[in-house]
């Protein structure tokens, strides 16, 4: 990453320092969603929060790689899961006050189960979970992400899941 600063002319006619962050890499996260509307997700320590988070899974693609190959990728190394149908169905910004970070994700189905093949980086917990008791998640504050709260509720809108 590199940290930039610019100076600018601002609304009122004035001069500022204007200092942002740009990433090598764009964040790439999935919603893996099977036939019974069940989703996993991904919990680990956040060494920047020094709190545990749960999440979609998710990375980095760096910007000279097919985003959705990454995805793929993420998805294998961080829950074991491959999927046979891919859907981009959202790009985001993630924080566009101080950084130009777009977030890709992809929804994932038709989903083969396997072996997660972490990076040494990772230490992480895999849960499958039904895609309501996500959305109770993200509702209580146990999810706190962005790109996950907002995937959740998009996919909640698209496929209006029902109570059991």
């Amino acid at each position: 990453m590199r940290i930039l600063e610019d100076e600018v002319i601002n609304p009122g006619g004035g001069t500022n320092q204007y200092g942002y962050v740009h990433f090598k890499n764009r964040a790439v996260a999935i919603v893996p969603l099977d036939d019974e509307d069940n989703v996993w997700l991904v919990g680990q320590e956040r060494y920047t929060l020094d709190a545990w988070s749960w999440e979609l899974p998710m990375g980095g693609a760096p910007l000279d790689e097919e985003p959705l190959a990454a995805a793929k990728r993420e998805l294998k190394e961080e829950t074991g899961l491959a999927a046979d149908k891919w859907t981009e169905f959202m790009r985001l910004h993630t924080s566009n006050s101080i950084t130009d970070e777009v977030g890709i994700v992809y929804l994932a189905e038709s989903l083969t189960e396997g072996e997660p093949e972490f990076e040494e980086t990772e230490d992480l917990e895999i849960r499958k979970l039904s895609l309501l008791d996500a959305l109770a998640m993200v509702e209580n504050g146990d999810i706190t992400d962005a790109i996950s709260i907002a995937a959740l509720l998009r996919i909640a809108a698209i496929r209006k899941p029902s109570s059991p």
